[in-house]
């Protein structure tokens, strides 16, 4: 179960969104109440990085690894929701310490 915040303007927009899981080996759904231009997913477990921009094909993603090498990751670990998102279920792998940011 994903919890997480959600800051937002003077006007009661929603401006952007962080929050944490814990992987269950199943794709974790994310539920905003707007539908982010940039989202990046840290698992703290093994330290790797998954960055999504609107902007890119759906099934990609920016992978970044411990070691700091920089890829492309072409497995769909992040998709665009109406609403929110969700991280594939190898990304939110059983017992993966993960944290995100949304906006």
């Amino acid at each position: 179960m994903a919890t997480g915040t959600v800051s937002r303007n003077g006007m009661g927009i929603a401006r952007g969104s962080c929050g944490k899981a814990t992987g269950d080996g199943t794709a974790l759904s994310v539920t905003l109440g707007f539908k982010p231009k940039h989202i990046i997913v840290y698992n703290e477990t093994d330290a790797i990085r998954w960055e999504k921009f609107f902007d890119q094909v759906d099934a990609n993603t920016v992978k970044t690894v411990t070691a700091g090498t920089t890829t492309t990751d072409t497995t769909s670990a992040i998709v665009l929701a109406e609403k929110g998102f969700v991280v594939s279920a190898a990304a939110a792998a059983n017992g993966k310490a993960l944290v995100w940011f949304a906006e």
